[in-house]
Formats: structure tokens, sequence, C-alpha cells
């Protein structure tokens, strides 16, 4: 069926008839110009989309009626313009694309309509660890042992990019996904089959966001959300509450953006703003730079929200043109926006949309800040760091607290590097990492940095050689403007030297600590401290020594450093004194704003962008020489512990299965609180006592081969092993942290993943059991994937990250609820009883279902499929299973 809104399509240059656009002003609906901004795009999306099938005319009128059906749990579709992946989610897909050509395949079905249809390119950034680090060849050094630990996976990923039409990859060495996306890979507005449109975007990592930041809506989804929008299917979605975050005020002089984040996530937890869009308006917007908004876009995930989205304005076209685009494009750009009333002028309040709510912050109080020791949303000013780790210490185990006797507060332990000797003790710092795309596409706290090192080492301050110090830019752009600066020299005297382009701490890949200091941390049991300008710092993920992490500015990270220890104010004790006996305090290096910008305005420059990006994807001459075979259906090697044909499929059919009552479940593990993607999937080392290991090592690898779970993915037989194997976990049933499990049939207390395969083989089903925010952290398909491959039917929980539930309906492990005001402890379960989970043979969204226990108790809980087409995907047993069906027929 033709498109019911034609009569709104008209060029936008009378001048090029064929370049058209559907014109929103046309709508002729006073309802338009009251939509929030990030509303306007998914009504753009769903008018340009209408066919009465996917997307109807029913939902246009829901979006455009969108202040009445915001309270309404509506569903609407939207289909992105463009889906991006790196590749620790990336080589999954692909995987998955594979088998699912050979599944379509026996199924008789032609197996390359298995073929993105929606473009998206897969940066390859996940991959790189800090092996070597303070040494002028550590960059070269790191890239070779990513080469040589990864060439299997580069491999496959090339035929990838070779077999499958729309997907681009972009080589490793060239920068982090999202700053390469901003910098480079977004158009802010699309330009294709002759028609102009928004670009939007949904990204297999959930740090997506921070591309809201110059106007681009996008948000984080589930590995297997995003493989159905590259097959074509628009995400069914509730529509969404949007919050008005009212920006006033201008930044005081020491504030970086890193604080500004900080501040701002912690306020938004406290706002609750979980499944909902986040709009920032006001005049206090038109002071922050697109970097600014990007660090600010880039942590929405912490702050629980879908996207954080700030409207295009001029700063977003004068950002274009800073980065290089092309400047015919940006007057397209410019002039497509304003005709359909997209452009925003932060200044002018007329332009103020209808919000759901509104909050204010006065950029004025932000002060500097750290947040720690254990979740991103914990700020802490820098002025109250050293007693807020001190009281963390004695306080009883969990987010803000280590529970260390009184008597141990001050322990030290003495150790010996490199022929020098040391002294450890709670509080030192062991990891500084200057990391991740929240900081290193900003500027201004990246020179910020360059010239706190710089003043630094003028005044004669130095770092402890022990200390794991790295530098890990977000593109080649940033390397060009520090090294031009004459900034870089500094940083490296420092120990802050280059040590990779990728994520590298930020996600875990932080390499090893010398032995002698892991030592002295275990003897002692110090709470040892990583710092890093990142947007993570969960228990376990940055190193398995450092039990307090702290993201900070990338100045306050070389800042700690030099101290040495969390455990100083910077107001009263000296960083360190100089040769000279000078005592040299934060505030006598610490750069002002104008000195920062000023050395931006002449060394950040569109030469610069245009120079590395237009080499990017030819540049790495190791993955040039790489070669891949060109065949439509992959030849899976039997030998490969990276690349192995996973199972999800065997055994599919055409015919439907009627789902069926989970018939006495035990429950394989119970959790408290905030379970993160990391706790059931971890991406970091591969612990040498894991069931994963045993398994590498029966397939004759070493410990120095087995690389990280994050690299090996693309094999379900290790990845099925690290499930719930994060070295964290704490699971009710055992009364330490671990990944252990009790197997109750027996009473033994195994690996998780031992007691899941004994309970499999006695053909008994298993569920999980939760408290809030289940699921929070990083978008990881594995942490469904996984679970499912246990035998996990359904997980029990008080509430859910919005990626992991719609991960676990992709599965086709169902996400139950308790009821509100009830819990584990409200209904007084244990864990230990069997569980039988009625599955009525009608279903509908939400609705209730009766859970019944071996020992005579009944309650209901929520089915959280939250949708018709999620109840669709359960049906067919997952939505890899149900878009297989629907190629093959």
């Amino acid at each position: 069926m033709s498109n019911p809104f034609v009569q709104i399509v008209e060029p936008l240059d009378p001048k090029q008839p064929l370049k058209k656009f559907f014109n929103l002003s046309k709508l002729g609906d006073v309802r338009y110009a009251r939509l929030p901004f990030s509303i306007r795009v998914l009504l753009e999306a769903a008018i340009r989309n209408c066919d009465e099938f996917l997307v109807k005319k029913g939902d246009v009128e829901n979006i455009l009626n969108w202040k009445v059906m915001q309270h309404k749990n509506v569903e609407v579709p939207f289909r992105p313009a463009r889906v991006i992946l790196q590749d620790f989610t990336g080589v999954p897909a692909v995987v998955d694309f594979a088998a699912m050509r050979d599944a379509v395949k026996k199924l008789g079905g032609d197996p390359e309509k298995i073929n993105p249809i929606c473009p998206a390119d897969l940066v390859i950034d996940h991959s790189i660890q800090v092996d070597f680090n303070r040494q002028p060849d550590s960059l070269q050094k790191n890239q070779d042992l990513e080469f040589e630990r990864n060439k299997e996976r580069f491999e496959f990923l090339k035929w990838g990019s070779r077999a499958f039409k729309n997907l681009r990859i972009i080589p490793p060495g060239s920068g982090i996904i999202h700053q390469v996306n901003l910098e480079y890979l977004a158009r802010v507005v699309m330009d294709q089959d002759g028609y102009y449109y928004p670009d939007s975007v949904v990204g297999t990592d959930s740090h997506t966001t921070m591309i809201d930041g110059l106007g681009v809506l996008g948000w984080g989804v589930g590995g297997i959300e995003a493989e159905a929008v590259m097959l074509g299917q628009p995400i069914s979605m509730v529509l969404p509450e949007v919050v008005g975050y009212k920006l006033v005020g201008n930044p005081q002089p020491l504030v970086t953006s890193t604080d500004i984040v900080l501040t701002i996530t912690k306020h938004l937890r406290q706002v609750g703003v979980v499944g909902k869009f986040v709009e920032f308006f006001g005049p206090g917007v038109a002071q922050l730079s697109i970097a600014d908004r990007a660090t600010i876009a880039n942590m929405c995930p912490e702050y629980g929200a879908t996207a954080a989205y700030f409207p295009v304005d001029d700063v977003s076209i004068g950002y274009l043109i800073q980065t290089g685009r092309d400047k015919e494009k940006v007057l397209y750009t410019k002039k497509y926006l304003e005709a359909v009333g997209m452009l925003r002028d932060f200044k002018n309040s007329s332009q103020d949309p209808d919000f759901t709510q509104v909050v204010e912050l006065d950029l004025h109080t932000v002060v500097p800040c750290c947040s720690g020791p254990k979740r991103p949303q914990d700020k802490v000013a820098v002025s109250d760091m050293k007693k807020d780790f001190e009281t963390c210490l004695g306080a009883k185990q969990g987010f803000k607290g280590f529970q260390i006797a009184p008597d141990r507060h001050n322990s030290t332990v003495k150790f010996n590097f490199e022929g020098c000797d040391f002294e450890l003790a709670h509080g030192s710092v062991v990891i500084a990492a200057i990391t991740s795309c929240t900081n290193t596409s900003n500027p201004s706290v990246m020179l910020g940095a360059g010239l706190l090192a710089k003043k630094a080492v003028e005044a004669g301050l130095t770092v402890k050689p022990y200390i794991k110090t790295s530098l890990s830019p977000g593109s080649g752009v940033v390397t060009y403007y520090l090294r031009e600066s004459g900034v870089m020299s500094y940083l490296s005297q420092l120990g802050f030297d280059v040590v990779g382009y990728g994520c590298m701490t930020c996600i875990g890949n932080s390499g090893p600590l010398p032995e002698s200091v892991v030592e002295a941390i275990t003897q002692g049991d110090l709470v040892a401290v990583g710092v890093l300008s990142g947007n993570r710092n969960f228990e376990g993920r940055v190193h398995p020594n450092t039990r307090a992490n702290y993201l900070a500015s990338p100045p306050l990270v070389i800042a700690y450093a030099i101290a040495g220890t969390i455990r100083i104010d910077f107001e009263t004790e000296p960083l360190g004194i100089n040769a000279l006996g000078k005592k040299i305090f934060l505030k006598d290096i610490w750069p002002t704003r104008n000195e920062i910008q000023a050395v931006e305005r002449q060394f950040v420059i569109p030469g610069m962008f245009k120079e590395v990006y237009q080499k990017i994807e030819t540049v790495n001459k190791s993955w040039n020489a790489l070669d891949a075979p060109s065949d439509k259906l992959y030849t899976w090697n039997p030998k490969s512990t990276y690349i192995k044909s996973p199972p999800f499929f065997d055994g599919l059919t055409l015919a439907l299965q009627t789902p069926k009552t989970i018939e006495g479940a035990y429950v394989l593990l119970s959790f408290g609180d905030s379970v993160t993607t990391d706790h059931i999937s971890p991406a970091g080392n591969i612990a040498r006592n894991s069931p994963a290991a045993r398994y590498l090592t029966s397939r004759g690898l070493t410990p120095r081969e087995f690389n990280s779970y994050g690299s090996r993915r693309g094999n379900d037989a290790v990845m099925a092993r690290g499930t719930f194997a994060n070295i964290r976990l704490v699971n009710k049933f055992i009364d330490k942290q671990g990944p252990q499990t009790i197997h109750f049939p027996s009473g033994e207390i195994l690996d998780v993943f031992d007691a899941a395969e004994r309970y499999k083989q006695a053909g008994h089903p298993l569920i999980v059991l939760a408290g809030k925010e289940y699921g929070a952290g990083s978008s990881r398909d594995w942490a469904a994937k996984g679970p499912f491959l246990l035998g996990v039917k359904a997980v029990l929980a008080e509430s859910y990250e919005r990626i992991h539930r719609s991960n676990l309906v992709g599965m086709g492990v169902i996400p139950l609820q308790y009821l509100p005001g009830e819990n584990a402890g409200t209904l007084g379960l244990t864990g230990r009883e069997r569980y039988t989970i009625i599955i009525p043979e009608k279903l509908k969204p939400q609705m209730n279902i009766q859970i019944k226990l071996d020992t005579g108790k009944t309650f209901q809980a929520i089915m959280r499929f939250d949708t018709d087409v999620e109840l669709t995907y359960f049906h067919n047993g997952g939505i890899l299973n149900y878009m297989i069906r629907k190629m093959a027929s």
C-alpha cells in the first residue's frame, strides 16, 4: 500500500526536484509545534515509513497525540536510520547472521535474504588491552598483541563485511565507537533513496546515547534487537514520557564537563527517569559545546533514561563544520531542519515544547567531583573525597562500604618494585587511566589534562612508577591536537603515553598489574584504587584487584596519580614536594578555563578531522593484510575457540511450539539489587580456575592465550561457561563473593556452570531470583544468551534495566516482576523452593500470572512482555527464531 502521507512530500530545493522530504509543518496540526523535539523524530520516522502494516496511521496519531498518549502505555514502532555496533557485540551479531543463513537454508529458504537492510557500521574498539604502558612503543606493542590474540575474530569480521551488504567495518586502531560516530559517522540529516530525513541510530552499546549530544536521536539496544532492526524490523517501544531538563547559569571556572555530567547523573537518578527520554533545554545549553553535550548524553545509561537528547542548534551546525563535514551537506542539513521545525534556539523560550515534567540545574552550583567507589551515580565532591573514602572503609559491605575493621584502616604493606622500596595502604592508587568515549572526545578536558601535566612536570612533580598509568584516546584526532599543542611530551613524562585507540580500562581491558603490587594488595587485603575518566566503575569491572574505583575528569586522574592516594584533601595537603622542598598544591597547577579555550581554538581545527578520517578504513596495515573467504555461507572451523556455530537454532521448524507451564523449577541463583550485566556475563579476564579456563585448556590453550570473555563472544561454549562467572558475584546462597551456587538436589557447592549442567542433565528447569535494577550496566546480549544456554527459563525480579529486559525477551527467557510492594522478603521466599510458573494459553502484555511453590504457597507476578510484538517473539522462542521463520517462508 502507498504511504497515506504522500500529500506532504515535496522537494527541499525546487532546483533538485528528486530530493524530497516529508514536510511535517504541512500536517496542519497544532499539536506538532508542542511536541518535544525528540518525539518529532519518532513522528517523522512513523510518517515516512507508514505502510499500514508495520507502521500504521494509528501509530502516527498516537505519536502526534503524545501529550495524552504518553501516560497510556501505548506501543509505537520506530525504524532508526542506521545501526552501529562494536566488536564485542558485533562479533556475536555476525555469528548469529551466519548461523541464521544456515538455518534459513535448512528450512528451504534463500539464505541471502539474511542480509542487513538498514545500514550498519561496526567499529572494532573493544579488543585492545593495556598490556604495555609507560613505554614510547606501548601503542605498537598493544596493537601487535591485539592482532595476535584476535586474528581469527578479525578474519571472521572481514568475511562478514564481504558476505553481507550494508555492513561497513571500521578497523581496529581507529578509535572508540561513539567518538568515531560523533566525529565521522553521524549525518544529523540523512540523504538516502531520494529523501532527506533526521539521522537516528540504535547501537549494541549502551553509550550509543552519546550521539544525542549532536542532535541525532540514538540509544542502546540489545544485540538481538539490533539484528532484527538490521533485517528491516521496526523497534517496538512504549511511547516514552519526556523529562525536560532545564540548564541555566554558567559553570564556575574550575568545573569540567565531567563534573557536570556526574552531578546530572546523581540528580536524575534521584528524579527517576528509567524508560523515559530526557530532553535538555534552557539558556544554559547554549553555554555548552557539542563535546560537553556529548559527555552529558554519553552517561545517559548511568542515570537510567532511554535517551538524553540535545536538539540540533547552530552550535551543532558549527560542530559539523569544525569536524570537516562536507559544506554542501551542512547547508542542506540546516535547511531541512528549519523546514520541519527541528532547529532549536535554546535562548528562545517560545520554542520550549511541552514536557512530562521539568527539572532544573543551575550550572553555577556544580562543583568538582568524582563518583564511586562502586557506582557511577554515587557522586562525591572532590573536597569530600578523603573523608568519604575513609567512611566507606569501615561501613557495612555494600555500594558505599568495604567493612574493614577499624584497627586495620591504617594498615600498610611494603613491597619492592624495580629495585626500589614502596608502601601501599588502603586508598593507594594503582591504576590511573585517561580512557573512555565519555571524556576523550572532549578537547576541553583532554587539553586541560595536558596543560595540567605540563605545569606538574615544570613544578617537579612525578608519578610513582608502579602506578599503571595510561592514555587511550577515542580517535586519532585527540593525539593530533595533543601533539600539535605541545602537551603530549609532558603527559608521557608522567607515564600517560598513548597505549591504544579503544575502550581499554573503562571496559576492564586494563591488563595486568605488576606482580609485586598484586602480592602487596593481597597480603594486606587492601582496598586499592583505580581512578579513570570512564563511565562505569562497578565492582570487579575495572580490575579484579581494585576494589574501589572512581570516575573522574582527565585532569583529576592525573592529580590523583601524582598524589598516589585517594586519601588526600587537595585544599590543605600538597600533591607533592619538589626537589627544592617546595610544597606543590593542586591549585598551583590547575589550568584556567581561558587557558584551555585559547589552546583549543588554536589547535582543534577541521583539517585534523579530515586528515584522520579520510583514511580511517585503509590506514591499518595489519587489517589490510588479513585474508578472509568471500563465500556467502560461512565455513565453520571445528578447531576454532573463537568462532563457533551457536546452538540457538538447532531443531528449529517452521511450526510454532505452544508455550508450556514451567514445572518444578529450581533457583539457580538468588540476588539482591543492582546485579549488572558485568556480574551476569563478564567481559574481562578469564580466571584460571574457572569452567571457561578448563574448557580452553582442554582445547590445548595456555593461560596466556585465554584472552578475555569479551573477545570470545563468538564461541557459545566459552560464553555459557562464563555466565555468572564474575569473581565479585554475590549469591545469597553462598556466604562469600564468588561465581558459585548450591546444587540443591545434592547439597554441593559448585561453579554456576557446573551446577546448571547437573540440573540440565536431570531435566530440571531453572529460574533466577533478583532484586531491583536487574541487568543494569552495559547492553550485553550474552547476559541473556548465557542464562538461556544454562537452562534458565525465567527471571523473577523487582525491576529490570530496559535493555536487559529486552534481551531476555529476545532469547525467549520470561522476565517476571513482583507485584508492586512485593519482593522475595515480603513473600518469604528463600530460593530453596521449587517453582511452577503457570503459562496460560492466551497471553496479553503485562498480564499477571500465577506461581506455585512446592511448599504449597501461591503468589502472582507480572509477565513483563510489554507489547504484542514481544509476545509474538515469545511464541516463536525468541526474536531470531521469528526472523528465520519469516525469511524462510
